[in-house]
């Protein structure tokens, strides 16, 4: 599942993938959060951290997390990765180009530097 973390800086979006995270979890917590912020004509900064509690995409996951990225390419201003899980490093690092905005990874350790990052311009 997809969690929306509360407390985050003013501006960001931030999520935690925990157990199996599945389309629906797109449809119902990111996919409505991100719309909501773009509504106002934001656009996205986010903070999504893959932690330990994380366990696996389903393929639907997979085709939603592409899907969302490539609906709003121009709008993504940051994104941090927190994560402590190789496979998702080089992803965001191979992938993360295609992103018009800042894409950094975060270790598990350090979320709180990531939720400034993202908050952040500079």
């Amino acid at each position: 599942m997809i969690e929306l973390v509360e407390g985050a800086p003013q501006g960001v979006l931030a999520f935690k993938a925990v157990g199996e995270v599945v389309a629906k979890d797109y449809e119902d917590v990111l996919k409505p959060a991100v719309d909501a912020a773009l509504a106002g004509g934001h656009k996205i900064r986010c903070v999504y951290e893959i932690g330990p509690e994380f366990d696996r995409y389903s393929m639907g996951a997979s085709w939603d997390d592409t899907m969302i990225g490539f609906a709003h390419l121009t709008k993504w201003e940051r994104c941090a990765v927190v994560t402590d899980r190789d496979w998702v490093e080089h992803a965001v690092k191979g992938f993360g180009w295609m992103m018009s905005g800042k894409v950094r990874v975060f270790g598990v350790d350090e979320l709180t530097t990531a939720l400034e990052w993202a908050a952040s311009d500079a």
